[in-house]
Parts: structure tokens; C-alpha cells; sequence
């Protein structure tokens, strides 16, 4: 029987387990050159026996920040942070793609360089409020993209690729998730388009499959892997047909022969959706399966049984750096200080203690 504590191949690359590190952002970025810092290095590094580490959102673009301190992989100095980075994690023997996530509509100009402003497939602000240097601010209304522009951030992405590879990283993972620009173009509820690039469900999905093919002819299917959130309502996000929607995009990218799929399961009732996208993707399938409380020792089950190839953990990963060896025996493990998730500095960050 496979366990979650066998390596696997993952299309070339060998991974020391089936655990996978989930993106989470944690606002540590320099906040003038949006690179990683030493103490994002020392993080990813005490991470390292994860199976797979996938970065926090990575903007691939300088338009496609939507949060503070976030990093990016659009400049020479942000390549050679990101060096520093995938170095630390290789001499501990770890695996690391980098996350490329366009926020799209989400973020505000006040995050930007001058004269930069959040776009979008659509005229439509997302509901809420992004914080900024000034405070808190509602979200704008994105400047709705030309065809010319839409192609030019396909290859925004592809671009963001090739520097991830020059910095190191084992592969890349589009983030066609959680609400932000490839999300919002396959979405109903933020993509009101007439072009080849809105509407039907073929071409609404077209965006996220040119995005997926231009990233992988730039570094390699083997090294390019997808993330998709089936109905997860966050930052806005209106999905009128997602039955129909995910079928679609998975046999779409399938020819691709890109290396993972990474799906986020929102609520149990969406399992059956699940397991139709793991049958019809024959590369290897990463679940963040949908639980009560934070991902635990229990969801390594899913591997076992075939539901995944790995099981990726979020909020556990960030208070315990060893969590693979604590999910050997379920524990014991470090609690998480939600009130340092975003503070900035080494607290809650590279201080929780390994076994």
C-alpha cells in the first residue's frame, strides 16, 4: 500500500514524500524591491522535508501585486533573492515550485508603482477591502483588459516562468485559484465578455489554457503544474456552472501533459466534482482536501486510498517546520499565533521550534 511517506516521482522530479507545502502568503517581501528577505529564506528552508514546497503567490507581473509585502519574479534582483531561497531548500535535500499568482481585480493602486492600476477581464470591483500602506481600501474597479493585453499577461506568466527557473526553482504552479486573474476570467460573475476570451464555458476557460500552455512551452510541462478552487466563493467570486466549468478546463490542459494538478477542495459535498477531475487527469493529482479545522494526520488517508498522489497541508506547515515528522506519529504539534501570521518581522514566521 502507498503511504503518504513514500517518495514519488513527480514528472522527473524526485519528491522525498507525498506532503506537500501549501501557498500561503505571509507579507515578509521587502517592500521597495518585493523581494524575498533572509528570513524568507531561513522560513522555506526550515520547511525543506516537505515532500513539495509550493511558495506563497508569487506576481509575475508588477501590475499583478494585490497585497503588501508580497514578492515578485519580474526583476534581476528578485531572481537572485529567489536564489538565496531555492539554494537553502536544495542543501536540505527539499523540492520548491514557485506559486506565479496575477491578483488581478484584488489589490489597489496605492500597492503599485505610479501610474499602475489592478485590471481585470471585466469592469467589475470585487466586494471588500485590501489593506495598503494608508489603511484599508475598498477594491477598485479593474481596467478591463484589451485582447492585446490579455495576451501580453499570458506572457507575463511565461516570462515569470523562465525567471523561476534562473532562480533555481524545481517548477512553477499557476494559480488559477482563490479568486484572483486566471479565476476571474473562468468565473461568471466577473468575467462579462463577448471575445474569444468570455462567455461560453470554451471560452472562458481559454485564458487559464493559454496561460497553462505558454508556461509550459517556456520551462517544460514536467515543470508546470495548475491550481483551481471548484465554487470557492473568495474575494467575489460568482461561478455559475462550476460542474460543467473544471470538466472542461482539466480535459482542455490534459494534452499538455503538465507535471501536477493542485485542486482545493472547498466543502466535502464537492468530493464527487473531486474525484471526476482526478479521473480525468492522468498527471500527478495534489488535493488541500476540504476539513474542519486545519489539515491533519487523518487526511494522509487520502493517499492510501488513491483519492490524491499528495495531501497538502496549509496552516499546520506554518507552526510546525518539521511536519513531516510529526505527522508520523499525529503530533505532538505547535499551535498556530494567528496574530503574528502577517506581523512582518521573525515572530510567528521562523521562531515555532522543531521536535
Amino acid at each position: 500500500m502507498t503511504t503518504a511517506f513514500d517518495p514519488v516521482d513527480l514528472a522527473g522530479t524526485r519528491l522525498a514524500n507525498r506532503i506537500a507545502m501549501a501557498p500561503m502568503t505571509r507579507s515578509r517581501a521587502d517592500a521597495v524591491l518585493r523581494t524575498p528577505t533572509p528570513l524568507v529564506t531561513e522560513y522555506y528552508a526550515q520547511r525543506a522535508s516537505a515532500g513539495l514546497i509550493i511558495t506563497e503567490g508569487v506576481h509575475p507581473v508588477p501590475e499583478g501585486q494585490g497585497y503588501p509585502f508580497t514578492p515578485g519574479l519580474h526583476s534581476r534582483a528578485q531572481i537572485a533573492a529567489w536564489r538565496e531561497v531555492t539554494d537553502a531548500v536544495h542543501e536540505r535535500g527539499g523540492r520548491i515550485f514557485a506559486q506565479l499568482m496575477h491578483s488581478g481585480r484584488i489589490g489597489h493602486p496605492d500597492l503599485l508603482d505610479d501610474g499602475l492600476h489592478p485590471v481585470g477581464p471585466s469592469p467589475v470591483a470585487a466586494a471588500g477591502q485590501v489593506f495598503t500602506p494608508e489603511g484599508p481600501r475598498d477594491l477598485p474597479v479593474p481596467r478591463e483588459l484589451t485582447g492585446d493585453q490579455v495576451r501580453e499577461a499570458v506572457e507575463g506568466f511565461a516570462d515569470a516562468a523562465r525567471n523561476a527557473v534562473e532562480a533555481g526553482f524545481d517548477g512553477v504552479e499557476v494559480h488559477g485559484a482563490n479568486g484572483y486573474l486566471v479565476h476571474q476570467f473562468l468565473a461568471t460573475g466577473s468575467n462579462h465578455r463577448t471575445d474569444e476570451w468570455g462567455g461560453p464555458v470554451a471560452h472562458r476557460i481559454r485564458f487559464a489554457v493559454e496561460v497553462v500552455k505558454a508556461v509550459a512551452a517556456a520551462i517544460g510541462p514536467g515543470r508546470t503544474g495548475l491550481r483551481i478552487s471548484p465554487a470557492n466563493p473568495l474575494n467575489d467570486i460568482a461561478e455559475a456552472d462550476t460542474d460543467e466549468l473544471y470538466p472542461a478546463l482539466v480535459d482542455a490542459i490534459e494534452p499538455v501533459g503538465i507535471a501536477y494538478l493542485h485542486v482545493v477542495e472547498v466543502a466535502p459535498e464537492r468530493r464527487p466534482l473531486v474525484l471526476d477531475l482526478r479521473k480525468r487527469f492522468t498527471g500527478t493529482f495534489i488535493l488541500s482536501p476540504a476539513t474542519e479545522g486545519p489539515t491533519g494526520a487523518d487526511s494522509l488517508a487520502l493517499v492510501e486510498d488513491g483519492t490524491a498522489d499528495l495531501v497538502a497541508f496549509g496552516r499546520l506547515f506554518v507552526a510546525n517546520p518539521d511536519l513531516p515528522a510529526r505527522l508520523r506519529t499525529d503530533g505532538p504539534y505547535n499551535e498556530i499565533d494567528a496574530a503574528t501570521m502577517y506581523s512582518g518581522d521573525a515572530r510567528g514566521y521562523v521562531d515555532y521550534p522543531a521536535l
